[in-house]
């Protein structure tokens, strides 16, 4: 696909046609590929993108009625999951059709889309002359109504309901620890979360609980993060039917 015709099909995607065409040429450019070409890349979209995305997300929350602290916590860990951000990114608007990246740069297992469509956020933001509802109207609003299934099929809902599954039946919230190991180069280390041990309020170990677990690993991931959810998932499935 040309470049021209990226641009357009991301534009009539979203329904919003921008007056600086180069701030949507460079949310689509990869770090990688802006420095092979010399053209900027996303990275500084991506970071303006991120705070616009959780102030539209935690203002439509407020007005619906959610003030807990805990929950708005829980509403950042779950704009943080490069995974669901990915799906919406590929599911919701096409993206991985218009990211200008290099050729041995993948979408799969990188966070690539992720960035990309937080940088969109941005782009569209400052386009729109720093106008948070446009940015609201244009795409959050299309993939806002199905939220709550996204989080369920997400991984970082596997510690919220760990967590929630814990405190109802220790009447307390527990504290998780697991040690990591990592291997390969630095360019592409690969992760492992062990050794999992649950602690008291007080950091005092809960040796009985501990021993249903311990063991577990997680699958091996590109992301510290992910292989922490997974073992999360792990913890749940071994524990649910023990206490």
């Amino acid at each position: 696909m040309s470049e021209d015709n990226k641009l357009y099909k991301v534009q009539k995607k979203i329904g919003y046609y921008f007056s600086n065409q180069d701030l949507l040429r460079q949310a689509l450019t990869t770090p990688q590929y802006g420095n092979e070409h010399g053209l900027k890349n996303y990275e500084i979209l991506e970071t303006i993108g991120d705070s616009v995305i959780r102030l539209i997300f935690i203002l439509k929350k407020y007005k619906e009625g959610i003030r807990s602290p805990g929950k708005i916590t829980q509403l950042k860990q779950e704009l943080e999951n490069d995974n669901m951000l990915k799906k919406i990114a590929r599911q919701y608007f096409e993206l991985h059709d218009c990211v200008f990246k290099s050729e041995n740069q993948d979408l799969t297992r990188t966070k690539i889309l992720a960035d990309t469509f937080e940088a969109l956020c941005g782009a569209v933001f400052l386009d729109a002359q720093e106008d948070f509802h446009i940015v609201q109207e244009k795409i959050i609003d299309q993939f806002y109504v199905d939220w709550n299934d996204l989080v369920k099929d997400s991984s970082i809902f596997n510690k919220s309901r760990l967590l929630e599954f814990l405190q109802t039946k220790l009447r307390f919230t527990p504290i998780i620890k697991t040690d990591f190991h990592s291997l390969g180069p630095d360019n592409e280390r690969i992760w492992i979360a062990k050794n999992p041990r649950i602690y008291s309020q007080k950091n005092e170990l809960l040796k009985d609980l501990t021993s249903y677990i311990n063991h577990l690993e997680s699958k091996r991931t590109k992301s510290k993060k992910y292989a922490e959810q997974n073992l999360y998932h792990r913890i749940y499935k071994k524990i649910k039917n023990k206490i």
